[in-house]
């Protein structure tokens, strides 16, 4: 598909393409046949926009003690650096597919990797506390635009016949920053404590800006979408999540029985989001289709994607907490992490060119028995347990978490294209809150 017809007005355009390249929906970028140099760049594109997006957050995720001592603050207040990110991030999409639809890709690509610029710059510059929160808490809203655009150029690398398989690769991207992020940080803390991280991250920023404004993506048709109650759904329902989000990430650090405001947030964030889901309820095009969402069949995926997020805690919070505990550091933890990432990129492909639309439960079932395999093992470590003992057990976990995710997806986007394109915003709301808030449950 030549270039230069990207300039034509959208009923111009459309008109040029074959129906196999045609967007599935407004806001979403046309998909013509590139190519494959051009399919080339736009994966590693969409690789680094990935990447840039999730890389901050796993890095302060996991040397969040280091950077509490960099800070000089409590335990209670560097807590608050990742559930902030969480807080601003989970509920950003409800927003953002309208934003698309409405204001096009253009707009949306300037605006979110321009905010990412400027907070990473903005790291540079923080030596407080307060500061540093604020940034994180705006890291969280610019996260969740360049996860769905990295998503959106990873989809335009796969030609129409493995155009699912690609689906599936954008939406694993994300998961393999934490591992990523436990492997470059002791080098780059060496070289200049968090200051070379930030470094770091906003060369990549900016690499990253850079390739968009070369390799850009294909025009998408725009309506008008937004209406006004949207945004008082979303003045609801954003400080409901916000509320949730904090009572959970800060819960086991406070802890619930002695915290007055962790009750508080609870029921904040049961009001606001009750208000939220009675004001969708009773609109004619509701931005979150409730009747839809609690139809047995997604509630059941739902539950599914919640209880597999809070188990997958076990390598997070469990394995690599626990040998933490014991005394290992990052250096003895190296080849750990590289068997994970590993085992997180096979799993991931595995779950792509694997995929069979007719037995999408098939998959998250053997997810769910390989993490059960894992754990089992990991029960018998004592403190006499070291990394290498935990290789196997950890990269069945890993593997598992990567293999989920894209069968889970796929089949709320099937029942999104035979219930209704409608929906879409609906599911990826709750896909997204879920993935969240079941990280911090777990």
């Amino acid at each position: 598909m030549a270039r230069n017809n990207w300039h034509l007005p959208w009923e111009q355009y459309v008109e040029t393409l074959k129906p196999h390249e045609r967007p599935m929906m407004p806001g979403s970028p046309a998909t013509p046949d590139h190519a494959w140099p051009m399919r080339i760049q736009y994966a590693l594109t969409g690789l680094l926009v990935a990447m840039v997006g999730s890389l901050g957050n796993a890095a302060v995720t996991a040397n969040i003690q280091n950077l509490q001592g960099s800070l000089g603050i409590t335990i209670t207040e560097a807590a608050w650096l990742p559930v902030v990110f969480v807080m601003t991030n989970a509920c950003m999409n409800l927003i953002l597919v309208k934003f698309r639809m409405q204001y096009g890709l253009r707009l949306f690509t300037q605006i979110f990797l321009g905010a990412f610029v400027l907070v990473c710059a903005a790291h540079l510059f923080v030596d407080n506390y307060q500061s540093t929160l604020l940034v994180r808490a705006i890291a969280g809203m610019a996260g969740a635009g360049l996860s769905s655009l990295g998503f959106l150029y990873i989809i335009q690398a796969f030609p129409a016949a493995h155009r699912l398989k690609g689906l599936i690769i954008g939406i694993g991207l994300a998961s393999f920053a934490v591992p990523i992020s436990r492997l470059v940080m002791p080098g780059l803390l060496q070289l200049g404590d968090w200051r070379a991280f930030y470094l770091f991250e906003l060369g990549l920023c900016l690499v990253a800006w850079g390739a968009v404004q070369v390799v850009k993506l294909p025009p998408s048709e725009r309506l008008q979408v937004f209406d006004r109650l949207d945004f008082l759904t979303f003045a609801l329902f954003a400080p409901g999540v916000a509320l949730l989000c904090a009572a959970l990430g800060l819960g086991r650090i406070v802890w619930w029985t002695q915290a007055a405001w962790i009750g508080w947030a609870l029921i904040g964030s049961v009001i606001l989001l009750t208000a939220a889901f009675l004001v969708e309820h009773n609109r004619k095009n509701p931005l979150i289709n409730t009747r839809w969402l609690t139809g047995p069949d997604l509630l059941r995926l739902f539950g599914a994607i919640l209880l597999i997020r809070i188990v997958l805690s076990e390598q997070t919070s469990g394995a690599v907490g626990f040998l933490t505990v014991v005394g290992l550091g990052p250096d003895q933890l190296h080849g750990l992490f590289v068997v994970i990432l590993l085992s997180m990129i096979a799993g991931t492909l595995v779950s792509a060119f694997t995929l069979n639309m007719e037995k999408l439960n098939k998959p998250i079932a053997i997810a769910l028995a390989l993490i059960a395999v894992g754990a089992c093992i990991d029960s018998h470590s004592t403190v006499l347990t070291r990394p290498a003992q935990l290789y196997f057990s950890q990269a069945l976990i890993a593997f598992a978490s990567a293999m989920f995710i894209g069968p889970a997806l796929m089949i709320g986007i099937v029942k999104v294209l035979t219930q209704g394109k409608q929906n879409l915003i609906s599911f990826i709301v709750m896909f997204s809150v879920l993935q969240n808030v079941g990280g911090l449950a777990g």
